[in-house]
């Protein structure tokens, strides 16, 4: 029986998680459940699975929890998400949105905790903090996002092994094929369909922008050891070529599945087993033809400026992550337009000052920074 807290219980993946217990009651139990608002479904996750703690965001809810479930550990805050990192488990599922995830990381790490995560900004503004700390405590980062998963099931038993080229596919979102005119003109409701993944509202734009691949980029380097420069992004429409490694002998092994984010989060889980499960198999007759494209930098600035930050190092990844989250919300309320997201993110890292020997308070001083340049530099338009 594996206990697993989980980061984020009424998200996309956190959703996605529990249905894994919920199918596989005698392999895995649930210690922690975590969320922000969503406190009704909280409630019903609770009814079923009975975790020891509970964390959310409002200090208001949690009173309401502890007087409605009084044997129940109810925590809030910043501080109830890092009780929950380091409380008694076996894994940490990290789902949560955007920089706020890496605090939790950084602390179930040095708790001693295995990670499995989804929370690609922990890596992206903090990746040697973090790796340099996974080091030290001796604990697994398990990668949740499907991409990540594939490149890590690619590599086992392949631990030595000279790669060649790591193939980071990209669904291409919903504007795969957009000149950059087409994109200036976009909506919002245009922006939030994607047309393979059902994600939350962050990471929708940012498959839209192909930011989320950006990020990925960064994430990869860090996770996997890989220079940059031998990160490929292949647009694949189909998703069923979830990424791929290229050995030095000219050998290349995928991953491959249909587009369901349970796979990856049961190979987390389960690592280094597998789970058998009912999931609907992958038919490639029906699939029919599988395709690959090169994705344009010069339309999508965000690949080019995830680059550019990655080469850069220092704080300008966490700059870059922090302007995109600031930026992506903003668009989201219709603040703003679509591709004043990757122009505004490009004059951000013009006016970054980087900082080099990270700590977490300076990786965080640096996000700061980064989206009170990006609003400034906003308002100046």
């Amino acid at each position: 029986m594996k206990t697993i807290a989980i980061l984020g219980s009424t998200g996309s993946i956190g959703t996605q998680a529990l249905d894994l217990v919920r199918r596989n009651p005698e392999k895995f139990s649930v210690s922690v459940l975590s969320c922000g608002r969503r406190i009704e479904r909280l409630k019903e996750q609770i009814e079923e699975f009975h975790p020891r703690m509970v964390v959310v965001q409002r200090e208001e809810d949690a009173a309401t929890l502890a007087m409605e479930y009084p044997k129940l550990q109810v925590e809030y805050g910043d501080k109830g998400l890092i009780a929950a990192a380091e409380s008694s488990c076996d894994l940490v599922l990290n789902s949560l949105v955007g920089i706020r995830g890496m605090i939790p990381t950084y602390y179930a790490l040095r708790a001693g905790n295995d990670i499995a995560f989804a929370n690609k900004e922990t890596l992206v503004a903090g990746g040697e903090l973090i790796m340099r700390t996974s080091e030290e405590t001796g604990r697994k980062l398990l990668p949740v996002d499907s991409e990540h998963s594939a490149i890590f099931q690619c590599l086992q038993q392949n631990s030595g092994q000279a790669v060649r080229r790591i193939l980071l596919t990209a669904s291409g979102g919903p504007f795969r094929g957009y000149t950059l005119e087409q994109l200036r003109g976009v909506t919002l409701d245009q922006a939030l369909r994607h047309p393979k993944w059902d994600m939350g509202n962050k990471i929708t734009i940012d498959s839209a922008t192909m930011m989320n691949k950006g990020l990925e980029i960064i994430e990869a380097k860090w996770l996997f050891d890989v220079d940059p420069d031998r990160i490929q992004v292949v647009v694949h429409p189909q998703s069923i070529v979830h990424s791929a490694v290229e050995y030095w002998d000219g050998s290349v092994l995928a991953q491959m599945g249909n587009p369901d984010m349970r796979i990856p989060i049961s190979y987390a889980f389960s690592w280094p087993e597998r789970l058998e499960n009912d999931f609907k198999p992958l038919d490639l007759f029906a699939e029919g033809t599988l395709t690959f494209e090169r994705p344009d930098p010069e339309v999508f600035k965000t690949l080019r400026l995830a680059r550019q930050a990655c080469s850069q190092g220092g704080t300008y990844p966490a700059a870059l992550n922090g302007a995109n989250e600031v930026l992506v919300q903003m668009f989201l309320e219709k603040k703003i337009g679509f591709t004043d997201i990757q122009d505004t993110i490009e004059k951000v890292l013009e006016v970054h000052k980087p900082e080099n020997h990270l700590t977490l308070e300076g990786i965080l001083e640096a996000d700061r920074k980064a989206r009170e340049a990006a609003v400034r530099l906003l308002s100046k338009n």
